[in-house]
């Protein structure tokens, strides 16, 4: 039996329900919450976390369940939770008003509200007691409360300013490029390069300095720019930084060596201690990535790694009807990484006479490699820090024997980890995390030709397809649990799902998914778009519940909706041969131009786009019997600046393959803006042509 249970005990997020026995009388964000603030006259609190974040259940811990603190909260607030997964709408808006406020931000977000809803105060964490410069969170509360009393027209004013600065700032995508500026020449491209390279930490790997994330959309644009750039010198270094930066973080204890998988990012340069939550998200875009750098270098460790972090996601997230579940938290028996780190005795104890290799190789020691907060005795993350060739080198062993013990004592390390308190799952199922991850497994099918890595693509679409439709018209859900799906879904989930679809047309040659794609575009264009910059609003126009519809511009730890709806119209403009969408793809670059150009890292997928429509897109096609095998062979080449379509039968409802013969053996076609080079038979000869094209 509990001793406090508030409203949040009805709902499905595993973030909310975690503060359902806290003595405060919390609200989910809706109707009854802000009806009673208006009624009450009170200001509202909005507290907005995550299940996977570490200071979230700290500040819960020290002040949330704390009883004087939570009569302070219930006496003079109507406290609202958010689960910012399911309402990033709001994480949004509230994020940007407390990092003017403030200059930073992060989570837990803590912001007070008038009972309209406008923002006038807020922050992140706040400590008990007074701690690290900040005030206390019953300080804090004290002091909004008195000011609320005695100063309610300062904080009415304060309030309409800031939802005022929100609505300018919002106003992105207003930007004209005059007539002479060039925006789709390559010298625009080697200034990205040279951006991105400005930051790159060419120590450890990544770029900038610690907290490090992985920054997959950078590592993309090296790949790419290794493919089209004509500098020899400009191509090695933009391969070895990306290569080498995956291979830092794949060392490092942000790979789980155990179990597969990553964490969300690093909190030293050397990629050692990572905030132990691994998110479905960042597994995707790094599985993404990796199957480009295996496409480019076919080096193995590449294909295992996507192999172990696909593993990883089907062991552990994946619902039994193929949705994948959103994250696993830090923290397991209160502890951060309990789950993941290692006495050096315990392992010794586990591995017998098999421990001296292994601990010298994972870097594992007695007096230990990482503490939480400099507590002792220090513990075990699993790291590598030598090669295997150069490790069995210096022990003067055979790399098959090392091979051999490494994955022994691996497997006898994760069976004793699996008897563990686990981390706690957070299964509810995300649209546009989930279009990520199907994306990242119609990749790594590309790449390497693993045919179970297709397989769950399409189960895991279909899946996405049926659960997440509202009375089958393509207006989709966001998120799903137990069988009911809930909230309108956001741009990102329908950018995240077209873009899916494109993917998987290309490794099932079946055109029904390119037909869903462009049938869901038509309608986010009809229902997100806005007409005065071309650029996609956050939220539908008929969303009521939010005091700004925001444009959400900047690539982050994901892809913009916008720069992601920005690429499926270029692409499906090819695809269907519809020069408008090409034109508005085209267009809401040209808006951002500058800031693309001279912040790379903020604008990532963005400067990906740019990449290729300066460089040009092969039209590639396929007619004919016997498909599989050319078809699979060609998937597993590296040119990334393309689009594919591959048919068996005539199919005039496509452009591309519109009076396209059907041969045997198959026909390979090369075209750009329609017009096509002969035919050729062959994989060698298609490439041969493209790397013509490219030279010009």
């Amino acid at each position: 039996m509990h001793k406090h249970t508030n409203q949040l005990i009805h709902e499905t997020s595993p973030y909310l329900l975690q503060h359902a026995h806290n003595p405060v009388n919390w609200y989910a964000w809706g109707d009854k919450a802000l009806k009673k603030a208006k009624e009450e006259d009170k200001p509202i609190l909005v507290s907005i976390g995550y299940a996977a974040c570490h200071w979230c259940h700290v500040m819960e811990n020290e002040s949330f369940e704390d009883e004087s603190t939570a009569e302070i909260m219930n006496e003079n607030f109507i406290n609202i939770k958010i689960d910012r997964e399911e309402r990033p709408d709001l994480d949004h808006i509230y994020m940007d008003a407390v990092q003017a406020m403030t200059g930073s931000g992060g989570w837990p977000l803590n912001v007070f509200l008038t009972p309209s809803g406008k923002p006038f105060y807020g922050g992140t964490y706040f400590p008990p007691k007074r701690a690290f410069n900040r005030p206390s969170w019953q300080e804090i509360l004290n002091s909004v409360s008195n000011a609320f009393k005695e100063k309610r027209h300062e904080i009415d004013a304060q309030a309409e300013k800031l939802t005022e600065h929100l609505i300018q700032s919002n106003a992105i995508g207003l930007a004209q490029t005059s007539q002479d500026e060039k925006i789709f020449e390559k010298q625009n491209c080697d200034e990205i390069f040279q951006n991105i390279m400005k930051s790159a930490d060419k120590e450890w790997g990544g770029f900038g300095k610690a907290p490090k994330f992985p920054q997959t959309f950078s590592i993309q644009f090296l790949l790419r720019y290794y493919y089209v750039s004509d500098s020899e010198k400009n191509r090695d270094e933009a391969l070895k930084q990306a290569l080498f930066s995956l291979d830092k973080m794949i060392e490092g204890g942000i790979y789980d060596q155990l179990g597969g998988g990553f964490a969300r990012y690093s909190t030293d340069e050397e990629w050692l201690a990572p905030h132990f939550e691994k998110m479905l998200y960042d597994n995707a875009l790094l599985i993404s990535v990796l199957s480009e750098a295996y496409q480019v270098t076919k080096k193995e460790r590449y294909k295992e790694v996507i192999h172990e972090t696909i593993e990883f996601a089907q062991r552990e997230l994946l619902h039994p009807e193929n949705g994948f579940y959103s994250a696993l938290d830090a923290d397991s028996e209160g502890e951060e990484g309990k789950f993941y780190v290692w006495d050096f005795d315990e392992v010794k104890e586990i591995l017998g006479d098999d421990f001296p290799i292994f601990c010298d190789y994972y870097d594992i020691t007695s007096s230990g490699n990482w503490s939480e907060g400099n507590t002792f005795p220090k513990k075990n993350i699993l790291r590598v820090k030598n090669s295997i060739k150069d490790f069995s080198l210096q022990k003067n062993i055979s790399e098959n024997f090392l091979k051999h013990e490494l994955e022994k004592g691996r497997q006898k390390l994760f069976e004793y980890r699996n008897k563990r308190v686990r981390p706690l799952l957070d299964d509810k199922i995300i649209l546009g995390w989930n279009a990520l991850m199907n994306t990242a497994c119609s990749k790594a099918f590309a790449a390497t030709g693993i045919e179970k890595f297709r397989q769950l693509a399409i189960v895991n679409m279909d899946f996405l397809l049926a659960k997440f439709h509202v009375n089958d018209s393509y207006e989709l859900y966001h998120t799903w649990k137990n069988n009911k799906a809930k909230y309108p879904a956001f741009l990102d989930d329908y950018a995240f799902l077209i873009e899916a679809l494109i993917h998987l047309q290309e490794i099932t040659a079946d055109t029904k998914w390119l037909t869903i794609a462009g049938r869901i575009t038509e309608f986010v264009i009809q229902n997100f778009g806005d007409d005065e910059t071309g650029l996609f609003f956050y939220t539908r126009a008929d969303q009521q519940d939010v005091i700004i519809r925001k444009k959400e511009v900047y690539d982050g730890a994901l892809p913009s909706g916008n720069s992601t709806m920005a690429y499926n119209l270029y692409l499906l403009s090819i695809l269907f041969d519809k020069k408008e969408w090409k034109e508005q793809a085209f267009g809401m670059l040209s808006s951002l131009i500058k800031a693309i150009v001279r912040y790379p890292t903020s604008f990532g997928n963005w400067a990906i786009l740019l990449q290729e429509i300066i460089m040009g897109t092969s039209e590639i096609v396929v007619t004919g019997n016997n498909l599989l095998e050319i078809q699979n062979e060609l998937l597993q080449q590296y040119i990334p600046h393309r689009v594919l379509m591959v048919s068996a039968t005539s199919n005039s409802n496509f452009p591309l393959l519109s009076e396209k013969p059907i041969t045997d053996p198959p026909s390979v076609w090369l075209c750009k803006n329609f017009v096509c080079e002969l035919p050729v038979y062959s994989v060698k000869d298609l490439t041969y042509l493209i790397n013509r094209v490219k030279k010009g």
